[in-house]
């Protein structure tokens, strides 16, 4: 029995995208999607001590409404030392910050001159997945024949990866069509992010849904315990 998720990259996600990533068998980025503004394929959110802030990499989106994520180029390629600054400047008191820091200030620099947000979604993906233990399969839809439909198209590429099971996030019970899995005989199984405990967090209430990056700094090899077990 192989195990699918499929989901569009996003940049340093929250604990609930590894969470995913660590139950399936193979994880395929779906980046053949439309890029949408104002969402989590090019931002996240850290915590400060006047609260969460946004870290977003400036996409080009005027005139191209319609450009899928795997097509959006960066416009401005200052968007690494600011956000390396930020980090800096908010999680030098954090317990790991010493240890995973330099990891993650080199792939800030490995990431400065790459003009498409899918390679850098990607790149931070791999390392961070790496640096938790990990060790699921990472593909891309365009590593497999893609078809028309959205459900449909879905289907093919838990088929043509040999998956027999499907583990979809929760938002997309508003359009998958439960009854095309059925008939091709995958099991469709939805992600639940409930019940995460809480862990040792800097400035204040705690917050779930900041990037894994505040998990790391302040957990260090812990970080996949508080993403694996719940309360």
């Amino acid at each position: 029995m192989k195990t699918i998720a499929i989901l569009q990259s996003n940049y340093i996600p929250w604990k609930g995208y590894f969470d995913l990533i660590d139950r399936v068998d193979e994880f395929i980025l779906y980046d053949e999607m439309q890029y949408t503004k104002n969402d989590w394929r090019n931002r996240n959110q850290i915590k400060t001590a006047s609260g969460p802030a946004w870290l977003t990499i400036p996409v080009d989106t005027k005139g191209k409404p319609l450009q899928k994520i795997e097509e959006a180029r960066v416009t401005d390629h200052h968007w690494c030392r600011k956000h390396l600054n930020a980090l800096r400047m908010n999680y030098s008191r954090a317990p790991f910050f010493p240890e995973y820091f330099p990891r993650i200030e080199e792939l800030y620099r490995q990431c400065e001159e790459e003009e498409y947000l899918t390679r850098i979604n990607e790149r931070f993906l791999r390392a961070i997945c790496e640096i938790l233990g990990i060790t699921t399969k990472i593909s891309r839809s365009t590593d497999y024949h893609l078809i028309e439909g959205k459900t449909e198209r879905l289907v093919r590429l838990v088929q043509d990866a040999g998956g027999s099971v499907y583990l979809s996030g929760p938002a997309a019970q508003s359009y998958i069509r439960e009854e095309l899995f059925k008939e091709a005989g995958i099991t469709l199984t939805w992600m639940d992010y409930a019940g995460y405990r809480p862990y040792p967090q800097l400035f204040g209430d705690f917050i779930h849904n900041v990037s894994v990056l505040d998990l790391l700094f302040n957990t260090g090899k812990d970080a996949i315990r508080y993403i694996r077990e719940r309360e």
